[in-house]
């Protein structure tokens, strides 16, 4: 029987999961702001959709995306509520230089900051929330974590549209960074590790084994493609967006905010929860609607969006943005659940590591540089129109990824790793 070591006394598990959803908001607000000031920046700076579309992908994604499994095994191995909170003042600072920058080079430099900061807080924010809800709870638990990416999206169309109105977009920049500063010491205060078991802390020797472990699981790497390729057309979608209606349907500054902001708020929260809810319910009978729920999903997000992305008219597009905008996250609580059961729980935080590597290198990395890519060099054949089109040529992606996701259902079961019992 395992038992509980001695150490620092644990939160209360919902004010922990308040506090990591703010963190996680803070997350995406700081990297929407870019997509809905991408009109004034590009202007400032003299930047052509290619530049920004690298600023907003490549320069993000690649420390991102790398340095979130040596940050999450540091994690593992001390404190994740730690690493969490110096990761939300490290993209924080960075956040706000980005305000300061005068060019290309300044920008992308200050991007990447970001990236570094970001990539020590999502793994250890998923272990933590695993460490403290029980399995019956989990997925409704990390769902609402994941209430992050539209609430963030949502907030950071909306703000940094009216800042940007009512001072500048480099204001808009160093004032969510500050808020972000600040909110950083009060995290470290606030959210704290549970003690971890004695046979669990004797694990975290071996946290190398995780990536054999993961590696002999093909459903780790369907999951972690299928997302990949969702992120691919969500991530890049969310930056440019706002500049197709600007450029296709001539919305302003805060019309586009206030536009995207209830897509984002209204579709994204609804698929969010909706997502972690049918997974607790279904997911504790057959284990196969972790994988099932997001193909469903998919399926349906592909047609409606391309529909919503080509109709000309953006009264009627609204509803079938809406659509899709509540599906394509609904993956977000039912894998990442997944993910925390491909591994034993002291390797939880490195697995999610894992994942997120190939999901935000391709998602992150690829999505917003191919969209501005595609933008530059459709503008020949399509004019004006080059963004929006180039916009629907990535939704095809959705299809691949409920492809992918259909072969993981049966996987899944083989692949689990059933939760220990634990004594108080």
């Amino acid at each position: 029987m395992r038992v509980r070591e001695q150490g620092r006394g644990a939160s209360n598990p919902n004010i922990v999961l308040a506090f990591l959803l703010l963190a996680y908001i803070f997350n995406f607000l700081d990297r929407q702001i870019l997509g809905i000031l991408a009109g004034p920046i590009m202007t400032d700076l003299k930047l052509d959709d290619a530049e920004f579309g690298a600023i907003a992908g490549i320069a993000f994604a690649i420390l991102y995306s790398v340095l979130a499994i040596p940050l999450a095994m540091l994690a593992d191995r001390t404190s994740r509520s730690r690493v969490i909170a110096a990761s939300l003042a490290v993209w924080s600072g960075f956040t706000a230089l980005c305000g300061t920058a005068t060019g290309f080079g300044q920008l992308f430099f200050f991007r990447l900051g970001v990236g570094v900061g970001e990539a020590g807080g999502v793994a250890p924010s998923y272990a933590l929330i695993a460490d403290y809800f029980p399995p019956a709870r989990r997925a409704r638990a990390l769902a609402i974590f994941s209430l992050g990416v539209p609430l963030g999206l949502g907030f950071g169309t909306l703000i940094g549209a009216y800042l940007a109105a009512w001072i500048d977009w480099r204001a808009a920049f160093v004032m969510m960074g500050f808020a972000g500063i600040l909110l950083a010491p009060i995290m470290l205060f606030v959210v704290r590790d549970p003690p971890r078991t004695k046979g669990v802390a004797a694990d975290r020797a071996k946290l190398s084994s995780t990536f054999a472990i993961l590696a002999r699981k093909p459903s780790f790497w369907l999951m972690g493609f299928a997302a990949s390729c969702s992120s691919l057309a969500g991530y890049g979608l969310a930056l440019w967006t706002p500049s197709v209606l600007e450029r296709s349907f001539g919305f302003g500054l805060i019309e586009r905010g206030q536009y995207l902001a209830a897509i984002f708020f209204i579709g994204g929260t609804a698929g969010v929860f909706a997502g972690g809810w049918f997974a607790d319910r279904l997911g504790q009978g057959d284990r196969r609607w972790y994988a099932r729920l997001p193909t469903i999903a998919w399926l349906i997000t592909a047609p409606t969006l391309a529909a919503g992305l080509l109709i000309p008219n953006p009264w009627i597009a609204w509803p079938l943005l809406l659509i899709p905008n509540a599906l394509n996250i609904l993956w977000l609580g039912p894998v990442t659940t997944a993910v925390q059961h491909l591994v034993p729980q002291a390797n939880r935080a490195t697995a999610s590591a894992s994942f997120l590597l190939i999901n935000n290198l391709i998602g992150l990395g690829v999505g917003p540089t191919l969209i501005g890519a595609l933008s530059v060099m459709f503008e020949s054949r399509f004019g004006d129109e080059a963004l929006r089109y180039a916009a629907v040529s990535v939704v095809g992606f959705y299809l691949v990824a409920a492809l992918l996701m259909m072969l993981a259902i049966n996987r899944l079961q083989a692949d689990w790793v059933d939760e220990p019992e634990v004594a108080a």
